[in-house]
C-alpha cells in the first residue's frame, strides 16, 4: 500500500512549481491551466482509482493530506479538482460495471473530469432546465450551466440533465467540441481562478452509454464534495500561518508604542500568531476527522451492508460540523493576518487579501447556516440530515417538503 510519505513525495516538485506562481497568477488573474496539466501528468487524479485499475490507490485520509497540502500552495487548485474526485468515487461503487470500467480506463490515462450541475436564474427548484436527447447509441444535451469549476480545464464534464419525462440524468459530456461552449465568466471576489463560469450546451453530443441515473449515485456524496471545501479552508489557514510567519521574522521597522525593538519580540504580535497557528491546526485535524468518517462509509458501502446508510449520517454530519468550525475561524485567521504588520501589508503587491478573499468565497458554497440547523435538529431530535441539495424559485405551496431526489449543488 502506498504511503502518504510516498505520495507527498510524487507530488511535491509540482506543488513547490504551483506555489511558486500562486501570487502572479492571482495579480494578474491567469488561470492555471498549466498547473492543472502537470498534477494531471503527475496522477493526481487517479489517486482514488484502484492501483489494479491503473490508479494510485489512495485512501480519503491521504487524499485529504494532498488536497490540505496543494490549497496550501494554491487554493483554487482542490477545487477545480472537486467535481473530478467525486466522479471518481462514484464510478468507485457504480452498479454500472460497463460504466465504471470504460471511465476508470479514461482517467488511469489521464482524463479529467469537470462538473455541470447547478444553473442560475428562474428555474424552479428540484428541476433543471438542461435536457438530454437519447436515441439509439447517441445523445444530445442542450441547455446553460453556471458554477461549473473545473470545467474550464477539464476534458469532459459530469452535467446533471434532465428528460422529458421529469427524470434526472448524469451526462459525461466531451467539452472539446461545436456544440459546447466555455466561458471564464467567474465573478466572484475570491477563488477567482477556478473557472466556476458558464457552460451553453446546443445539441452537445455524447455516447448513450455515457447517461446514467441520477439515482444511482454513491450515498455519501455531499460529504465528499463538502471534504474538498474543508480542506481547502486548513489549505488556507496552512498559508495564512506561512505567510504572516515570513512577515513577522522579516519585519524591521516597528511601532514607539509597540512592547519591543523588534516585531518579532513583541508578545501581542506572537499572541495573534499563535491564534493563527491554532486555526490551521484544528483545520487539519478537521479535515483528518471528516476523511476518516468518509472512509469508514466507503467501507460500509462496498460491503453493502446495513451500516451503509448509518455511515453516511455519519460522514454528513461530520463534514457539516468542520464546515461551521471552519467557516468562522479561517476568514477570522485571514483577517488577524493584518493585526501583525503595518499598513503596507494592505499594498496590492502582496495580494495578502486574497486569503481572507478565497476563504470567504469558499464559506459561501451550501450556507452553514442550514447545516447547523440540521445537526442541531439530529442531536436533539435524531432527525436525519438532507443528504440531497438543490436551489431554484419555488411555486410549490409553503412547507411542500423539497423532493428527496433533489441534487446536492456543487457551485455555491
Amino acid at each position: 500500500m502506498t504511503t502518504l510519505a510516498e505520495l507527498r513525495a510524487r507530488f511535491s516538485p509540482v506543488l513547490e512549481t504551483i506555489a511558486a506562481g500562486a501570487l502572479d497568477r492571482e495579480r494578474e488573474r491567469s488561470l492555471p491551466v498549466e498547473a492543472v496539466r502537470a498534477l494531471a501528468e503527475a496522477g493526481f487524479g487517479t489517486l482514488r482509482v484502484p492501483v489494479e485499475a491503473g490508479g494510485l490507490g489512495a485512501t480519503f485520509p491521504q487524499l485529504a493530506a494532498l488536497l490540505v497540502d496543494l490549497a496550501a500552495a494554491d487554493s483554487n487548485l482542490p477545487q477545480i479538482w472537486r467535481g473530478h474526485i467525486a466522479f471518481v468515487e462514484d464510478l468507485l461503487v457504480s452498479p454500472h460495471a460497463d460504466f465504471r470500467d470504460r471511465w476508470l480506463e479514461r482517467i488511469a490515462g489521464g482524463a479529467v473530469i469537470g462538473n455541470a450541475w447547478s444553473e442560475i436564474g428562474s428555474v424552479e427548484r428540484g428541476t433543471f432546465g438542461t435536457k438530454i436527447t437519447v436515441e439509439g447509441d447517441r445523445a444530445q444535451v442542450s441547455g446553460k450551466k453556471f458554477y461549473t469549476t473545473g470545467s474550464l480545464f477539464a476534458d469532459f464534464s459530469d452535467t446533471l440533465v434532465e428528460a422529458a419525462d421529469g427524470s434526472q440524468h448524469i451526462a459525461v459530456v466531451p467539452l472539446v467540441q461545436p456544440g459546447v461552449t466555455r466561458s471564464d465568466d467567474w465573478d466572484g471576489f475570491g477563488q477567482k481562478l477556478t473557472g466556476t463560469g458558464t457552460i451553453v450546451y446546443e445539441r452537445a453530443e455524447l455516447e448513450a452509454r455515457d447517461v446514467i441515473p441520477f439515482t444511482d449515485r454513491f450515498g455519501y456524496q455531499t460529504a465528499v464534495y463538502q471534504l474538498v471545501l474543508v480542506a481547502v479552508h486548513a489549505g488556507i489557514a496552512a498559508a495564512v500561518l506561512e505567510d504572516t510567519t515570513a512577515a513577522v521574522a522579516a519585519r524591521t521597522r516597528t511601532y514607539s508604542h509597540g512592547n519591543a525593538d523588534r516585531v518579532r519580540e513583541d508578545p501581542q504580535i506572537l499572541q495573534i500568531l499563535g491564534e493563527i497557528s491554532a486555526v490551521a491546526a484544528t483545520s487539519a485535524a478537521l479535515v483528518e476527522q471528516v476523511a476518516g468518517s468518509i472512509e469508514a462509509a466507503v467501507a460500509a458501502t462496498r460491503r453493502g451492508s446495513e451500516e451503509a446508510r448509518a455511515a453516511a449520517v455519519e460522514a454528513e454530519l461530520a463534514s457539516g460540523r468542520a464546515q461551521i468550525i471552519t467557516t468562522r475561524l479561517v476568514p477570522e485567521a485571514a483577517t488577524r493576518l493584518f493585526d501583525t504588520l503595518g499598513a503596507s501589508a494592505v499594498r496590492e503587491g502582496s495580494a495578502l487579501d486574497r486569503h481572507w478573499r478565497n476563504a470567504r468565497t469558499v464559506a459561501s458554497h451550501n450556507p452553514w447556516v442550514y447545516k447547523a440547523r440540521e445537526i442541531g435538529a439530529f442531536e436533539v431530535n435524531g432527525t436525519l440530515p438532507g443528504f440531497q441539495w438543490s436551489i431554484g424559485t419555488v411555486t410549490a405551496p409553503s412547507g411542500e417538503e423539497r423532493a428527496e431526489s433533489a441534487p446536492v449543488p456543487v457551485g455555491a
